[in-house]
């Protein structure tokens, strides 16, 4: 007997609905994967979240078309800098930090399409890895300079792979935390495939264990580069944190009272040391912003600037806003000498977007007249700041400027003995910022062998160790001086000697493999159409 089909025979097998859990699975792990990245940073000490946040990473990517690889990419970019950058809305609401966050995830976005094209070749860890450092490097210089702020390296100051960075400073650092958490996600990919039956190829498991294990058997290796002896003796130094009379951009309405709390909180050092309660420094720094008021154009500000100073008897490093009549602000540093005041100055070099200069000030006035606030633009300074303080060489590096590779290496080839990274987060209250700010300067300790001191208007101000621990610090929005013997340096770890040398590296690699990837599509399209 023949059957007779039916329409409904001939149309073939019915294809089985997308079930509407399977659809959100992988945007989900690809939002996990950012929230991961994001617990992994200061003030959390939980830097070993990167390495799941990679290999949940890992699999949302591996074998994903380019364009399904962005969206998921643009997923784990904002679910990672949304609330990382949550304190760049402190006080002037939710636009800026959308903005920006939106704008810098599309550069992860960008990264994680590449990370998606490299997936499929061999050892494709290492290409991935390189990838998501050339994703990095595209971030810290476009646009309007760039914005570090987010690399990998600075959620490590807690971590075993810490060493790394006085190897090959944050992209090396940074590289083999990515790398580990993609090897740690191939290496159970091929133990599940082994376990369903299929088998074990011991050339891709091999390359699957050396990306998991070489990362940490390096940072082990690294270790002896990471030291905290005193090659050139050592100094005691104070940091002074006035404090601000309260929260917010509105401090700067009150900048006399900003500088007369750093004026009473040195005289009353200098008391301390006089009574034997404290240790008479070598030296004083003062943050960034500590006088708003131009000392060289305000003959009350420059007196009272004296007066601590010649209390203290020792040359002190002051913060000040320069008005000069015509042109841009400069956010400079000044060595004041207790007997014959200012003698020398560093104009913060990298200025903020955004905070101290207004990048098409018309356009971005259309999305928020916060910008206004800032009425006259600061310009960047041009030279590497070094000061001679009672001979010792100290590297000024102003705030922002921390979260830029090249700003902290320029004052050590420049005879740094020791790094000042003066302060001024006020304007973003008590949220996380200063604590991931704290981190950047602990990575950049380690990574030149030098001892850091933060003095911070606001806090948190710290002294840290050469080897990244931090050895005193202040409370959030307390007046303080912190006195401390640390060590001086003059040494240079391979990583200061290296200097963008790891990053162009990582960088040709992704490039290759970027190249490479892009040749087989190619070959296999061509192999399609034949």
């Amino acid at each position: 007997m023949t059957a007779t089909l039916t329409p409904a025979d001939t149309s073939g097998p019915v294809p089985a609905k997308p079930r509407p859990l399977t659809r959100v699975i992988r945007p989900g792990a690809a939002v996990a994967a950012g929230l991961l990245l994001y617990l992994s940073f200061p003030p959390r000490p939980l830097w070993w979240l990167a390495l799941p946040a990679f290999a949940l990473l890992g699999w949302v990517l591996r074998g994903r078309r380019l364009r399904v690889a962005f969206g998921l990419g643009q997923l784990t970019g904002l679910a990672f800098l949304l609330p990382l950058l949550i304190w760049t809305g402190e006080d002037v609401g939710p636009v800026p930090w959308i903005a920006l966050a939106a704008v810098e995830a599309v550069f992860i976005a960008a990264t994680c399409l590449g990370i998606g094209a490299v997936s499929r070749l061999p050892a494709w860890p290492v290409w991935a890895a390189a990838v998501w450092i050339l994703g990095e490097a595209l971030r810290a210089r476009v646009p309007f300079g760039g914005f570090p702020w987010g690399k990998i390296a600075f959620g490590q100051a807690d971590g075993v792979f810490l060493p790394l960075a006085a190897l090959g400073g944050t992209p090396v650092l940074g590289f083999a935390v990515v790398l580990c958490g993609f090897g740690l996600y191939e290496t159970g990919r091929r133990i599940v495939a082994y376990r369903r039956g299929g088998g074990l190829p011991r050339g891709p498991m091999a390359a699957a264990l050396l990306a998991l294990l070489v990362p940490a058997t390096a940072a082990v290796a690294a270790r002896p580069l990471v030291d905290a002896s005193a090659e050139d003796g050592t100094v005691t130094v104070a940091a002074i944190q006035g404090n601000v009379p309260r929260l917010g951009l509105d401090f700067n309405a009150q900048r006399r009272a900003v500088l007369d709390n750093h004026v009473r909180r040195t005289e009353q050092l200098a008391a301390d040391v006089k009574a034997g309660r404290e240790p008479q420094p070598d030296f004083v720094l003062w943050p960034e912003n500590s006088s708003d008021i131009d000392p060289y154009a305000n003959p009350d500000a420059r007196m009272v600037i004296d007066r601590a100073v010649q209390a203290i008897g020792v040359p002190t490093v002051v913060g000040a806003v320069v008005t000069p009549e015509t042109g841009k602000l400069r956010n400079t540093l000044i060595e004041w000498d207790p007997e014959r005041g200012p003698v020398n100055t560093y104009d913060k070099r990298h200025v903020q977007p955004f905070g101290e200069y207004i990048p098409m000030r018309s356009f971005v006035r259309l999305f928020s007249k916060d910008v206004d606030r800032v009425r006259r633009d600061f310009g960047p300074g041009d030279k590497v700041g070094v000061f001679d303080l009672a001979g010792t060489k100290v590297g000024l590096v102003t705030c922002f400027e921390a979260a830029f590779d090249d700003m902290a290496r320029d004052t050590v080839v420049n005879g740094a003995q020791l790094i000042s990274v003066p302060s001024n987060n006020a304007t973003f209250g008590r949220s996380e910022m200063t604590y991931q700010q704290l981190a950047m300067d602990r990575v950049r300790a380690v990574e030149h062998g030098r001892s850091v001191v933060v003095p911070v208007t606001s806090g948190v101000s710290a002294v840290i160790m050469p080897d990244g621990r931090i050895v005193e610090k202040t409370k959030l929005f307390t007046p303080g001086a912190l006195v401390a013997e640390v060590p001086l340096r003059s040494s240079l770890t391979p990583a200061t000697r290296a200097g963008a040398w790891p990053e162009l590296l990582l960088v040709l690699v992704a490039a290759g493999g970027l190249g490479w990837a892009a040749t087989a599509a190619v070959r296999a399209r061509r192999a399609q159409g034949e």
